[in-house]
């Protein structure tokens, strides 16, 4: 069946409790790019239907070709605005991924779903991969759906999902780093403009935004859980983490949060029964050097295993026209 969506091509369909990776090694003579140009169709076809595609030893030349080849798959590359986590611009639109400590997971999430300009497609390239660990494990959306309580979900749909940030300086990022400016009127036209509530005290901002937490693919009508709740809420953090900061911050003041979308707390059982259904289908391939893992950003979500040894992971985001 795998054969419908390349011809010149071994592939495997990895699969675990509902998520899914299509794992491709395709046979392009030392031509990675006129490899994918050829295959647009099916890889295109493959991530609809199974929301991971991995094709091995591709051999970009790094940002130039990833940047390009995700434009040429995806649409028009996008640039990472309302940041909630650090990450270096390589050049253009390529971006390194989030850089958190190597001892350190990045749990599973759907990449910039709490923002109203999310990416549709991300394109991950790895340059060089770590001794030990660094996988980037996938998730299906759907199957998390599936394995929620139809009563938290009921909740979740009704009302959303409501974000709250603090941006100050040394503790999380600050708003320069969050909005890529140190404008605070086009900071303040961002927010009007994208539905964010912002409210000003000196040099420290704090901001509320609802989105949803269920959302409809659009191309496959699939509905998928689609939010970073999880992420936010404060019972993420290790427990003296979370303590120390609601002790200088109090609530109010955490570099972020998240509630359900009318205010009321998401409670830590919760919670943990939102983790539960992101770990019980996380699937996860070995990255080697010159990899490509195309993701669809609303059928499945990413993360990070720790990792010993240098590991270098590009990005790039794109977005559908229409």
């Amino acid at each position: 069946m795998m054969e419908k969506y390349f011809a010149d091509a071994d592939v495997d369909l990895l699969e675990h409790n509902g998520t899914h990776l299509v794992r491709v090694t395709p046979d392009h003579g030392g031509d990675g790019p006129g490899w994918v140009a050829a295959n647009l169709d099916g890889l295109r076809s493959a991530m609809l239907d199974h929301a991971a595609v991995m094709v091995k030893n591709l051999g970009l030349g790094e940002q130039d070709e990833l940047a390009g080849l995700a434009a040429l798959i995806g649409g028009k590359t996008l640039e990472y605005n309302e940041r909630s986590t650090p990450r270096s611009r390589v050049k253009g639109n390529v971006y390194t991924s989030t850089e958190y400590p190597a001892d350190q997971s990045i749990p599973q999430h759907n990449e910039s779903a709490y923002a109203s300009n999310w990416p549709h497609n991300l394109y991950l390239y790895c340059a060089k991969a770590a001794a030990t660990g660094g996988e980037t494990p996938v998730a299906d959306s759907g199957a998390v759906l599936d394995r929620l309580p139809e009563d938290l979900v009921a909740r979740f749909e009704e009302h959303g999902v409501l974000y709250t940030r603090t941006y100050r300086t040394g503790m999380g990022l600050s708003w320069q780093e969050g909005f890529q400016t140190d404008d605070k009127n086009y900071v303040d036209r961002y927010c009007a403009e994208h539905d964010i509530e912002a409210a000003w005290d000196g040099d420290v901002l704090r901001t509320r935004q609802r989105r949803p937490a269920v959302v409809e693919h659009p191309i496959t009508g699939r509905r998928v859980w689609f939010n970073q709740a999880h992420l936010f809420h404060v019972h993420a953090l290790p427990e003296a983490v979370r303590e120390g900061l609601l002790e200088i911050c109090g609530e109010d003041g955490l570099p972020r949060n998240a509630y359900f979308g009318d205010g009321t707390p998401i409670t830590p059982e919760e919670l943990a029964t939102i983790q539960a259904a992101y770990e019980a289908t996380t699937l996860a391939e070995r990255w080697d050097d010159g990899d490509l893992l195309m993701i669809d950003n609303l059928l499945t979500t990413h993360g990070r295993r720790p990792f010993t040894g240098d590991r270098k992971v590009l990005v790039s985001m794109t977005q559908r026209e229409g």
